[in-house]
């Protein structure tokens, strides 16, 4: 019989996230369960750093009571009460509805946490450590919010450029006091804290469901940040526009410099040429992580179909995204550049064919870096 907390666990994790609606299936029980409840407490640790309010000193305490209750302290169940209902009083009144309702049931999903094995609570755990540990030191770094962001922002390496329902955005200059991360060291450092620890997370889970995936830990946990950073990276690609409209910014400084830009001047059509160009070796970066991230999901054994393809469509997308994005002037524009349905479709299909076969996936794999989603059709 599924537990209530289970099923708020799968309730709202289709509410938060449409990729890991795809991909959660795929895997094999109990993992399945295992993954969706790590992905809710990464969720819950976004939530605090992107939907609430005020300045740094006042929302890292947040981050800090959540990491020690996700390691389960004996008073763990009154103490998470306690902190959903003060963690919601510091949420912007524009935050998503079922980021709040998420939020509320943290209580739920730290309960279905403390029911899983002990080696999956303290990769969990450690996970959710380093990441609001990170998003501390960003905190400690970024200005103060001003303006309310409205979009539900992606965390960890399992999210896509999947098509969806466009964002609300909100129009106008960028606020003069977004000031973006100092060089790509420091973009990539914070793509590993969102993401890179969330890819070792889950290597953790994967070798502590299949023996099989065990034997080739050393090699998988080697590739796992390259494979968080490289769809991080394309996330914060993709979503420049959408951030700079809500006052942030995740893009390099030293880099976009270099081009004659700042982050106040980025969105200007004069400088469009530039900002192509400054994009395009983001990319590049972007794309030498996601050939790392090829070779970690070929690790995975051909025998755990389902873990492979957990991986194989985020990474799959994202290169789409990445090759939608390259020499593209309409990356800055407010419609968001994302891959079709039909495209989504293709490869979930596609790579079920030949999930088997490391030939036919490289191969694709490379059929869908170098052309169009409308082509990446094998017999295209």
């Amino acid at each position: 019989m599924v537990n209530r907390a289970e099923r708020f666990c799968r309730l709202t994790l289709s509410a938060v996230s449409r990729t890991f609606a795809l991909n959660i299936p795929v895997l094999p029980a109990p993992l399945d369960l295992v993954v969706s409840v790590a992905y809710l407490l990464c969720r819950i640790a976004d939530t605090i750093e992107d939907e609430t309010e005020g300045s740094a000193a006042e929302r890292r305490p947040l981050l800090v009571e959540f990491a020690r209750l996700c390691e389960l302290p004996p008073e763990w169940r009154p103490a998470s009460v306690l902190f959903a209902r003060g963690a919601r009083r510091h949420l912007r009144p524009s935050a998503p509805s079922a980021e709040v309702r998420l939020l509320r049931g943290t209580p739920l999903v730290l309960t279905a946490h403390s029911r899983l094995e002990p080696s999956a609570r303290q990769a969990i755990a450690r996970c959710l450590r380093v990441m609001t540990g990170g998003m501390s030191d960003l905190m400690a770094i970024q200005p103060t919010k001003g303006r309310a962001p409205v979009r539900n922002k992606v965390a960890g390496p399992v999210e896509s450029a999947v098509d969806g329902p466009a964002s609300k955005r909100v129009e106008g200059p960028v606020p003069s006091r977004v000031e973006g991360l100092a060089d790509l060291d420091q973009t990539l450092t914070y793509c590993y804290y969102v993401a890179g620890v969330v890819g070792e997370m889950l290597t953790e889970l994967f070798a502590g469901f299949s023996p099989r995936v065990k034997a080739r830990s050393a090699e998988l946990m080697a590739r796992a940040p390259a494979f968080g950073r490289a769809l991080q990276l394309t996330n914060i690609l993709r979503d420049a526009r959408e951030d700079l409209d809500q006052g942030r910014c995740f893009l390099p400084r030293r880099e976009m410099a270099k081009h004659g830009l700042t982050p106040e001047t980025l969105l200007r059509p004069e400088l469009r040429r530039q900002a192509v160009a400054f994009f395009d070796e983001l990319i590049e970066v972007a794309r030498r992580d996601a050939d790392v991230a090829l070779e970690y999901a070929l690790t995975i054994p051909p025998e755990e179909q389902g873990i492979r393809l957990f991986c194989l469509w985020p990474l799959f997308f994202s290169v789409l995204t990445l090759r939608e994005l390259t020499g593209n002037p309409a990356v800055l524009e407010p419609t968001p550049v994302k891959i079709g349905r039909d495209a989504v479709q293709r490869v979930m299909t596609v790579t079920r064919s030949m999930v088997r076969s490391d030939e036919q996936l490289r191969a694709y794999y490379h059929l869908c870096a170098s052309q169009a989603p409308d082509s990446t059709s094998p017999s295209a």
